[in-house]
């Protein structure tokens, strides 16, 4: 028996921990050294922040983040690490201390980690959990969907806008949304289940298996949230996600589920299977340029439905279809610059409608790109500008407007309320800076009188002492007084 394999029996015989392996294979032991809080342990793609020491069986430290000013932090369940850390780490709770006795085949194996680890070594590392956290899988990053895996999927492909899930007991005829179809989809959309179960306050509002377009899930209820975490899923993944109000059903609630205004949501979701929709790659430019038309009538339509979430995934979609088309080639370049810039100007007034105006300037922004003296695009990011506060910016586009068409009735209309908004701007910053020039002034007079208080002091000291010194002066220098005068 070589010397390590006497070392791990005899460390393994003292530490009497506890197998953590799926296999029961003794690859990782535990040993808690600390009790943690709660009971809630971290899941498969959250993100762990530790604390760690790691030494060999003989107790040389080879690594340590002790020293550092930062915990270590990681992705559980995903690889990033040694395997003893993603099956040790999810067995423990917040604040808990322990202690891991790791094999080389869950730790850096036959190679080691040279210098400090040598090959075949068998490790030993104390973690300290401090906190976790699910993952955030919104395309912005704002914490407004968090996803905590329950049963990790495989693969790595992920359903996209334009993907249909179908739930198992229902029938679709080619075509069909949800319950009650509001649109026709196109040959590329394919099949999917999937199943969603909402709660709220401790309960359940709402347990379905779906069919529906991903971007379409408004029309069953469904908050934007959902779609988000569908999006974020792999097939065979379950998990739990928990959607901030601006996510989930905002400041209206839900009156059908009982939801009220800005309450934060939980959904458990199960994705089953999917196969994609057709990509951009895969269709030539007659298909691309027929799929795009269709799409674009499909977003008028949800449009005057007054159903702009929807109108949105459409016209995305056109824009991811035609990204890496030219605008310029012949013969198809002119029908394709028409096609991006009326997207975008779509896109504008459907973020207008939804209150979204740095969105709807965004596209605006890219439409003068395509055509710098559009309309269209003139007005609406004047109109994002107003709705932003930014009332100089929104006068010049009106202005420029009306220079270029000055039969724009409106635009004339909104230049004479935008002066008015810009003169009320001017004057209450005249008021800001007048109430900020007059503290400033008011502390400054305070410091010079503070300064003239202190001068005083400082000069009636100076005279005190310097009296002091004459008084002293005469004391020692005054009449001659003989001893021997009697009294």
């Amino acid at each position: 028996m070589k010397a390590e394999e006497v070392k791990v029996i005899r460390y393994i015989a003292e530490m009497d921990g506890e197998d953590i392996t799926p296999k029961q294979d003794g690859g990782v032991l535990k040993l808690i050294k600390k009790e943690g809080s709660g009971t809630e342990l971290p899941m498969t793609g959250d993100k762990v922040y530790i604390h760690y020491t790691g030494t060999l069986l003989d107790g040389t430290e080879f690594e340590s983040s002790r020293g550092r000013e930062m915990k270590f932090c990681f992705e559980l369940g995903k690889g990033e690490v040694i395997k003893a850390w993603d099956l040790g780490v999810a067995t423990m709770k917040a604040e808990e201390v322990s202690r891991f006795i790791c094999k080389p085949e869950y730790a850096y194996g036959q190679s080691g980690s040279p210098p400090k680890v040598p090959p075949s070594a068998t490790l030993v590392f104390e973690v300290e959990l401090f906190k976790f956290h699910g993952e955030d899988v919104t395309e912005d990053k704002d914490g407004g969907v968090i996803r905590r895996i329950v049963t990790k999927g495989g693969g790595h492909c992920k359903p996209t806008e334009g993907t249909t899930v179908q739930g198992r007991r229902f029938s679709l005829c080619r075509g069909r949304v949800g319950f009650e179809p509001p649109c026709e989809c196109t040959a590329q959309e394919r099949e999917a289940p999937v199943t969603v179960e909402g709660m709220f306050g401790g309960g359940a509002f709402d347990r379905r298996e779906l069919s529906f377009v991903i971007g379409y899930g408004e029309s069953l209820g469904l908050p934007a949230g959902v779609e988000t975490a569908i999006m974020s899923m792999e097939e065979g993944e379950e998990s739990v996600f928990t959607l901030t109000p601006k996510y989930g059903f905002g400041k209206a609630g839900n009156a059908e589920f009982h939801v009220p205004p800005d309450a934060a949501l939980q959904y458990r979701i199960k994705l089953s299977e999917f196969e994609k929709a057709r990509e951009s790659w895969q269709m030539n430019m007659a298909e691309k340029l027929e799929e795009s038309s269709a799409a674009k009538e499909k977003g008028a339509r949800f449009f005057k439905e007054g159903k702009y979430r929807l109108a949105v995934v459409q016209y995305k979609r056109i824009l991811a279809w035609l990204a890496h088309e030219s605008d310029r080639s012949e013969p198809h370049g002119k029908e394709v610059r028409a096609l991006r810039l009326a997207v975008r100007l779509n896109l504008a007034v459907c973020y207008l409608k939804m209150q979204e105006p740095a969105q709807a300037a965004e596209n605006c922004n890219t439409a003068l790109e395509l055509d710098d003296c559009n309309e269209k695009a003139l007005f609406r990011r004047a109109q994002a500008c107003f709705a932003m506060g930014e009332f100089e910016r929104a006068l010049n586009d009106f202005q420029r407007l009306l220079q270029l068409y000055p039969e724009n009735r409106a635009a004339r209309a909104q230049v004479a309320l935008c002066q008015r908004r810009v003169k009320e701007q001017h004057e209450k910053d005249k008021r800001l800076y007048a109430s900020l020039f007059r503290k400033c002034s008011d502390r400054d007079i305070k410091k010079e009188g503070l300064k003239d208080e202190k001068e005083e002091e400082e000069a009636s000291r100076a005279t005190d002492v310097e009296n002091g010194g004459r008084d002293q002066k005469l004391l020692q220098t005054g009449p001659n007084i003989q001893n021997d005068d009697l009294s």
